[in-house]
């Protein structure tokens, strides 16, 4: 596939996280038809190969099984990857869970078990990325927010708590980070058709009450985040850092 050279991302090794749901695999797929040289990650490694059996023999990219919150679990993925192909060019991590419930009905547990999932293993692979690719003198850090780390909705204490947290993480991240080349962004997606999301957007009168909110009137589509994840990680996107990137058809202007 010709590409714009603003936007080419042939070549570039890329470790892609939480790579088999809804949007990673979409975000995998689209990477690889572009040329990239990926490594995916995941839970489960029997999905994650299925995945990559999906892809045409040419583009098949390699897997490794891996909770991100798994700090050394998560050190040595990102280290194994650089030393194999001698680099590491980005990280995309779409990993993430959604609990939701009141306040004073959410329990611990899942309160923790989002944090967990959705802000320290990020934060474990920031680190991890950030190491290598400061040393090499560069590199492009995206993970996927979420509109909840500016808007309040019920019942989200703690998923939009995560995501609130991740956003200003990055902002710190590429502070420190951007005089060494390395980027680190975020996007922040509307509500996205996924099986993360299917049990909201099963019900009708939820699924009308999200519609309500988003000004352009539909639900976001896995094919609008990868444009900006593609952004981001190619030149075109090389000036642009610690930013949470909404791709929300209007949903925070409400």
């Amino acid at each position: 596939m010709q590409c714009d050279p603003l936007f080419e991302v042939k070549g570039m090794v890329v470790i892609v996280t939480g790579a088999t749901g809804g949007i990673g695999a979409q975000i995998s797929r689209c990477l690889g038809m572009r040329g990239a040289r990926l490594v995916l990650m995941d839970l489960e490694q029997e999905t994650l190969d299925c995945l990559a059996d999906s892809f045409p023999g040419d583009a098949k990219p390699q897997t490794r099984r891996l909770d991100i919150c798994d700090e050394e679990a998560v050190d040595n993925a990102v280290r194994d990857v650089a030393k194999k192909h001698g680099r590491l060019d980005a990280l995309v991590n779409a990993a993430g869970i959604y609990r939701v419930a009141p306040i004073a009905e959410l329990s611990s547990a899942d309160f923790l078990d989002t944090m967990a999932v959705n802000l320290t293993g990020p934060f474990f692979l920031t680190r991890a990325a950030a190491r290598i690719m400061s040393e090499a003198g560069g590199g492009r850090i995206v993970h996927l927010a979420s509109v909840s780390s500016l808007v309040s909705n019920p019942e989200y204490g703690a998923y939009a708590t995560s995501k609130a947290a991740l956003s200003q993480m990055i902002r710190v991240a590429a502070r420190e980070l951007a005089p060494k080349g390395v980027t680190v962004n975020a996007i922040g997606q509307a509500v996205t058709e996924t099986p993360l999301t299917q049990k909201l957007l099963s019900d009708p009168e939820r699924r009308a009450d999200v519609l309500s909110q988003i000004p352009m009137g539909r639900l976001c589509e896995p094919e609008d985040i990868f444009a900006a994840v593609l952004f981001l990680l190619a030149p075109g996107g090389a000036f642009v850092t610690g930013q949470t990137l909404y791709i929300d058809g209007g949903r925070t202007l409400v």
